[in-house]
C-alpha cells in the first residue's frame, strides 16, 4: 500500500501570552487535536519550533518532554479519566506520585487543591459516588496539583449538563483571573463566550483569531433559574437508569485503559 504524509497543521504561527484564556474551535479534521497534542508536549512538530514558558521544547527527548508535562502542564479531559476504585484525594495526588513527592506532602497538596474546587468533604469518595460535575472538579484539582503554568482542557463540558457546564467554566474563569493560562478545545459555540480569545481552525490553518473584550460571566449564567436544559449536541438530554449505568461502566473501562496505555500524560 502506498504511503503518504498528512499535514495536520500547515505553516501555522500562533502565540499565546501568559494569563490568556483561549478557546479553540474547528470541525473534525481541522487540526485542533494535533494543535493540543503539540501544546501538551505529547507530539513534536515535524517542522518549526515550540516554546513553552520561554523554553524551547520542540526538540526535546521523550523523557524530557515527560518531565515538562508533569511539571508545567495540567490536563482536563471530557470523560474525567479518574481511576474508578480510587478516592478523589488519591486521584488528585496521582501526578505527584510520578514526581516522587513524599506521601504526606502529596496528601496535603491534594487536599488543598480539592478544597480550592469545593470538594474537601468528598476527598475520600470514589468517582462512582460523585456527580459528573464533581468528577470534573476532581480532574481540575488533579490538573492543578503540580502548580502548572498551563491548563489544557479538551472538551471539558462535553459530558455535563448546561448548569454544571457553566459552573465548571466559572471555575476555569476564576483560575484564569488568578493568572493561570487556560487553553480549551470545544465544539460548543456558547462555551467560547467565556474565553477572552477564540481561535478557529480549518484544514490545518488558523482561519480566525478573535479577542473578546468582555467574556460572559459563567457563574452568573449558572445562577439563572432557566438553566436546566442541555447543551447543544444533547449533552443534557435525559437518559434512563440502564443508559446511565452503561455510560458509567464505559467510563470506567476508558479510565482503566487510559492509565494502562497512556500514562504519558503524567509521566
Amino acid at each position: 500500500m502506498e504511503s503518504y504524509a498528512v499535514m495536520a497543521l500547515r505553516g501555522m504561527s500562533l502565540e499565546i501570552a501568559a494569563g490568556e484564556f483561549v478557546a479553540v474551535m474547528g470541525p473534525s479534521g481541522s487540526g485542533k487535536s494535533t494543535f493540543m497534542n503539540l501544546l501538551g508536549c505529547l507530539d513534536s512538530p515535524s517542522g518549526g519550533s515550540y516554546f513553552l514558558a520561554g523554553e524551547k521544547v520542540s526538540e526535546l527527548s521523550g523523557d524530557a518532554l515527560a518531565e515538562i508535562r508533569n511539571r508545567c502542564i495540567g490536563f482536563v479531559f471530557q470523560n474525567f479519566n479518574l481511576l474508578p476504585r480510587t478516592s478523589a484525594l488519591e486521584n488528585v495526588g496521582l501526578p505527584l506520585l510520578y514526581s516522587r513527592c513524599p506521601a504526606e506532602e502529596r496528601r496535603q497538596r491534594a487536599m488543598q487543591r480539592l478544597a480550592e474546587v469545593g470538594l474537601a468533604e468528598r476527598a475520600h469518595h470514589q468517582p462512582s459516588q460523585l456527580s459528573g460535575g464533581q468528577q470534573q472538579r476532581v480532574a481540575i484539582a488533579r490538573a492543578l496539583v503540580n502548580n502548572p503554568v498551563l491548563i489544557l482542557a479538551d472538551e471539558p463540558t462535553g459530558a455535563l449538563d448546561t448548569r454544571t457546564s457553566f459552573e465548571l467554566m466559572g471555575l476555569l474563569q476564576q483560575l484564569n483571573r488568578g493568572g493561570m493560562t487556560v487553553v480549551l478545545v470545544t465544539h460548543e459555540r456558547d462555551i467560547t463566550a467565556f474565553a477572552s480569545r477564540i481561535v478557529s481552525f480549518r484544514d490545518g490553518h488558523v482561519v480566525d483569531d478573535q479577542r473578546v473584550a468582555q467574556p460572559a460571566d459563567a457563574l452568573a449564567m449558572a445562577r439563572e433559574p432557566d438553566r436546566e436544559g442541555g447543551m447543544s449536541g444533547g449533552a443534557g438530554a435525559p437518559v434512563s437508569g440502564d443508559a446511565t449505568r452503561e455510560s458509567t461502566e464505559s467510563r470506567r473501562h476508558e479510565d482503566t485503559a487510559f492509565m494502562r496505555d497512556d500514562q504519558r500524560w503524567y509521566a
